[in-house]
């Protein structure tokens, strides 16, 4: 009943019976804008994470006049390194993206996953801080706004055998999270290929793979003990994800709106951050109760992966130009 009276409400405005209805509409019924926001990662994953508080911060903030739809696993059919392009065109009004993934759109974002140069929570907040500007500012490029960052824990090798020495690596085939670490990877003997986090598990299933560089955070996500029942705990990189909107979709809203979407995505980084903290030991905790046997000082192995990321370091400062120099300055700067 109320559905056809809102429908035809336009033949009735002044009348006081479609007012109360209005009022005891559902909020669904009221609200004034929904979202769609993918990812292609699990709900328990730190990006599923944050698009659940995003969307509950935003429902609390905006009265439930903006609502946001999150979807995981891509089932959406978005993965991370078409995000950007689905979100411009308007086929999804916000979404989550790896940001390693996204360095064909242009270089800064390949920043974040910069192998070795992060060792510690701390370290990656610096460098989170130093990069967000220009990831903005890239992005803006594009049509898009920076919503917030989302932190990954420190990534290492999940292995369907332990690595022990050095020529281990070449027995690998590995996923890896994007072309520079493909590239780290091939230099020590490696079969190594980037591929998305949703194509992953088939490719364990089917025995195309042996070895998924990723963070404790994102395997146990997806069970990969079930295939792979090593971790070395390499400290390759603590990456980032970008959550981001439509820059028009923004613009359109109101600014008691805009505010809302603002102090949402602040609230749910400030989050994030906190929660990375404990994420790790929670998740070796999982992996162990799960037959995950922890190699948590692998020296020849990350010895041997550091010397082939200096390469592909060099290589990304020639890519990135002038803001490859202001950002590494800046962060080794910082710690000092």
């Amino acid at each position: 009943m109320i559905g056809g009276i809102v429908r035809h409400a336009s033949l009735f405005i002044g009348s006081p019976l479609i007012g109360a209805l209005l009022l005891l509409a559902p909020a669904a019924l009221r609200a004034q804008t929904v979202w769609e926001m993918p990812t292609e990662y699990p709900e328990n994953a730190m990006p599923g994470v944050g698009l659940a508080a995003f969307a509950k911060h935003v429902a609390i903030l905006s009265a439930g006049k903006l609502t946001i739809k999150p979807s995981f696993d891509a089932r959406a059919g978005i993965k991370s390194a078409a995000m950007l392009a689905a979100v411009a065109e308007g086929r999804v009004q916000a979404g989550d993206a790896f940001a390693g993934a996204l360095e064909a759109e242009d270089p800064i974002f390949a920043l974040p996953s910069l192998p070795f140069l992060v060792t510690s929570d701390a370290d990656a907040r610096r460098l989170c801080d130093l990069a967000r500007p220009h990831l903005a500012a890239a992005l803006e490029k594009k049509g898009l706004r920076l919503l917030y960052l989302t932190p990954w824990p420190p990534s290492g090798i999940w292995s369907k055998t332990p690595l022990t020495k050095v020529s281990d690596l070449a027995g690998l085939s590995i996923r890896t999270y994007d072309k520079m670490s493909s590239e780290v990877f091939a230099r020590v003997g490696a079969r190594a290929a980037s591929i998305s986090f949703a194509d992953t598990m088939p490719k364990l299933a089917n025995g195309d793979l042996n070895a998924v560089l990723s963070s404790g955070d994102g395997g146990a996500g997806r069970k990969l003990w079930d295939y792979l029942p090593y971790f070395s705990e390499i400290t390759y990189s603590l990456p980032l994800s970008v959550a981001i909107v439509n820059k028009a979709a923004y613009d359109g809203l109101d600014s008691a709106q805009r505010e809302a979407i603002d102090a949402a995505s602040r609230q749910t980084e400030t989050e994030l951050w906190l929660a990375l903290s404990t994420r790790l030991q929670e998740n070796y905790a999982r992996m162990r109760q799960n037959g995950v046997t922890i190699d948590s000082n692998p020296a020849a192995i990350t010895e041997e992966l550091k010397s082939a990321a200096a390469t592909a370091q060099r290589d990304w400062c020639s890519k990135a130009g002038v803001v490859c120099t202001q950002i590494l300055d800046a962060f080794k700067e910082d710690k000092r």
